[in-house]
C-alpha cells in the first residue's frame, strides 16, 4: 500500500527525514485512512507511526584507543611526528634538568655539607650541561671528594 504522503505529512510533524518515518505494518489501512495532519497526529500518539533513532557514528573504537592512551600506551617511534625536540622542547628539557640540580646545591649548602668554593665550582658546571642528573652530580662528588666530612663519627 502506498503511504507516501502519509509518510511526508508524519516526517513533517515528528520533524526528521521520511527515511526516519516508521509506520506499524499491521496498521497499514489505518494510516492509509488518514488524510488530515490531526489524522496524524493521533496515529504518532496512538503509537502507529513512529520516528526511528538517528544512525551515528560508533565511539567505541575511539574509546578504547584513548584507555590505551592514558596508560602510555602507542607512543613508539611509528606514532611520532615532526622533529625529535617537538614533542619536548630543548629548553624545557633542559629547564628539567637544571632545577633539581641547583635545588640539590642549594639544599646541600644550607646543610653544611658544601664549602662555598665547592659550591661555586658544582653551581657553574651544572651551568656548563656537565651533569645528566642529580645521581649524576652526586657521582661526581663523591669522586672528588667534595663533601665536608662530618664530626658526628
Amino acid at each position: 500500500m502506498d503511504v507516501l504522503t502519509q509518510r511526508k505529512m508524519a516526517a513533517n510533524l515528528l520533524d526528521c527525514g521520511i527515511d526516519r518515518v516508521w509506520i506499524d505494518p499491521e496498521n497499514l489501512d489505518k494510516v492509509k485512512m488518514a488524510i488530515t495532519k490531526d489524522d496524524i497526529r493521533m496515529l504518532i500518539k496512538d503509537g502507529i507511526i513512529l520516528k526511528k533513532q538517528k544512525k551515528g557514528i560508533s565511539k567505541g573504537r575511539t574509546k578504547k584507543l584513548m584507555e590505551q592512551k592514558r596508560k602510555g600506551r602507542r607512543k613508539g617511534p611509528g606514532s611520532r611526528r615532526g622533529a625529535k625536540g617537538a614533542r619536548t622542547p630543548k629548553k624545557r628539557k633542559w629547564i628539567n634538568t637544571i632545577r633539581p640540580l641547583r635545588k640539590m646545591l642549594k639544599d646541600l649548602r644550607e646543610d653544611d655539607l658544601l664549602e662555598k668554593n665547592a659550591y661555586r665550582k658544582l653551581y657553574r658546571m651544572a651551568k656548563g650541561g656537565a651533569f645528566r642528573s642529580k645521581n649524576h652530580m652526586k657521582l661526581y662528588m663523591e669522586e672528588h671528594e667534595l663533601f665536608v666530612k662530618e664530626t658526628n663519627e
